[in-house]
């Protein structure tokens, strides 16, 4: 006698203007695609922003075994959100412009092979971190990456071309900041191009900016990049691409469990590649253990 098999219960939840693609076809390709002799599905599309949070937290109250952010590292970072110190497992599909923390978790960035995964995933456990109150997963930043994301949002579009155009307008006009750094064995000042303190190892598209970063490991990766002249952009790009970014001499890399920074303005912050405004001290923490994530078996 066959034993009977005890159902899974997970949900989809579908930002319906994240990436370029049309999302009007998602459902059907979740339909044929995920498999219902494991899992009992849910498809919702989010109606405004925080409504990502709010579904996945009501998810969770019903003991869902997993909500799969469909969508990019904002619609990840919703979801997630609401999931944090849960017993269900966030689920990455990514459609987004950078995937960051799918691609530091190797899940297929392809929408029907990344459904696929789902069907022989299991939890692993990670970090997430907090910038003040507001909780990020793969990375948050000041400096030229936190304005390059304010640009992205205002402009409206959206895919990697767009993204490459506001850094190729931005690189040549923005000026560093001052920052004091003050942390556990930490308290440095210093102008800094830019500051990303990350839990994953990268903002997206794989620009691996704290190469050596864990999101298993209860610590932060924080990268200071210098202002450098614009003849060793070349260069600095490629290290980025290569997981080199911290052998270079501008880049300067702290590892701690949290750190405080104190600017000279106030000015938008990014997390997870979107834009925030923030005062001109802010600290972040990590918070070890507080997520868990469905990803292939062999991760």
């Amino acid at each position: 006698m066959t034993p009977s098999v005890t159902m899974k219960n997970i949900a989809f939840i579908i930002n319906p203007i994240s990436g370029t693609r049309n999302k009007h076809r998602i459902p059907k390709i979740i339909e044929r695609t995920i498999d219902t002799t494991q899992w009992s599905y849910d498809i919702v599309f989010t109606k405004y922003k925080g409504h990502a949070t709010e579904l996945a937290k009501n998810y969770a109250a019903l003991d869902f075994n997993a909500v799969v952010a469909v969508g990019g590292d904002g619609t990840m970072n919703e979801v997630a959100s609401g999931l944090v110190h849960t017993d269900t497992a966030l689920g990455i599909i990514p459609i987004g412009s950078g995937n960051g923390l799918a691609r530091h978790l190797h899940i297929p960035l392809t929408l029907e092979k990344a459904i696929e995964m789902l069907n022989h995933a299991e939890p692993i456990t990670i970090d997430y971190a907090m910038l003040n109150e507001q909780p990020f997963f793969c990375t948050c930043g000041t400096g030229f990456d936190a304005f390059i994301s304010s640009q992205y949002a205002a402009s409206g579009k959206r895919g990697f071309t767009s993204y490459l155009e506001q850094i190729v307008k931005g690189v040549f006009s923005y000026q560093p900041d001052h920052y004091h750094l003050k942390g556990d064995g930490i308290d440095i000042e210093t102008d800094a191009f830019l500051i990303t303190i990350a839990n994953a190892n990268q903002w997206g598209n794989n620009g691996f900016i704290a190469p050596h970063a864990s999101i298993q490991d209860g610590q932060l990766n924080i990268a200071i990049v210098s202002k450098f002249p614009l003849i060793a952009a070349p260069e600095l790009a490629l290290k980025l691409i290569s997981k080199n970014i911290d052998k270079d001499s501008f880049v300067n890399t702290l590892i701690t469990k949290e750190i405080t920074i104190t600017r000279e303005k106030e000015d938008d912050m990014h997390f997870d590649g979107e834009p925030i405004p923030m005062g001109k001290s802010f600290t972040v923490r990590i918070v070890p253990e507080g997520l868990k994530v469905m990803v292939e078996k062999r991760y």
